[in-house]
């Protein structure tokens, strides 16, 4: 069987760390070199870097950070924000990154996951999805969440694993920064529709939500980020007590 993942993301704004509420009243909350070395060193299994103004501001990663990042850590390092081309995914994984998160651009041109995929393998192209929950239809949001779509959720889900992803970054707008558990029904609906890892992201709160987030919404892996930056729980914790539930983890 294998093991869930436990993944720290840097939602990364003018070069700091930030968080925030339902992708609103974002705050700094740390040094990302700092914090990517901290989380290898406790035990992380993958880091997410996300730009999170990238694609809002038009303009391409911050490919410095990344590279000191990537030579500071061990682990898997996947990289998102800004990324709307073969050559800007070649840049990225030229400064260290193992994978990369490509979200609005995929939606606005579809063929781009094509691509990316024929050009650097399905292994290396993670599709990022954020979506809310509107009138019971999960709906998909762009540029940051700032830019509602008809698309659905799980069409959309689809088509990008139909089209090369090899795995889907599944952000509750709804959940995230709530601290109340993820989206589990959407998870699990989720990961009846495509045959590709899915990554859980918005909701983490207490251990026993990544319990749950395995067990109830069957996702592969669990991202997180103000529950690890403010301190809330430790990794090396968080991982004994899912082994003590059972769920199959990499100590």
């Amino acid at each position: 069987m294998l093991t869930k993942r436990i993944i720290p993301c840097l939602d990364i704004k003018n070069g700091q760390t930030v968080k925030g509420i339902n992708f609103l009243d974002v705050k700094e909350v740390g040094n990302p070199l700092e914090l990517a070395e901290k989380y290898a060193a406790s035990g992380a299994d993958e880091l997410v870097f996300l730009d999170i103004s990238a694609t809002e501001e038009r303009r391409k990663t911050l490919f410095p950070l990344v590279k000191e990042i990537a030579k500071s850590i061990a682990i898997p390092f996947t990289v998102g924000g800004g990324i709307a081309s073969v050559e800007d995914v070649n840049l990225l994984l030229r400064c260290g990154a193992d994978k990369v998160s490509v979200n609005s651009s995929l939606v606005n041109k579809p063929d781009l996951i094509n691509e990316l995929a024929a050009a650097f393998g399905s292994q290396c192209i993670v599709a990022a999805i954020d979506a809310m929950q509107v009138d019971g239809m999960w709906k998909v949001h762009l540029s940051g969440g700032k830019i509602p779509t008809e698309i659905d959720l799980f069409d959309w889900a689809k088509e990008v694993e139909q089209r090369g992803a090899g795995e889907i970054l599944f952000t509750s707008m709804n959940h995230d920064g709530v601290k109340n558990g993820f989206a589990n029904e959407a998870l699990l609906q989720l990961s009846k529709t495509v045959n590709i890892p899915i990554i859980a992201s918005g909701g983490a709160g207490k251990m026993a939500h990544f319990e749950e987030v395995f067990t109830l919404g069957k996702a592969d892996a669990a991202l997180a980020a103000s529950v690890f930056h403010y301190g809330e729980i430790g990794i090396p914790e968080l991982k004994s007590y899912l082994k003590n539930q059972s769920i199959p983890i990499r100590i």
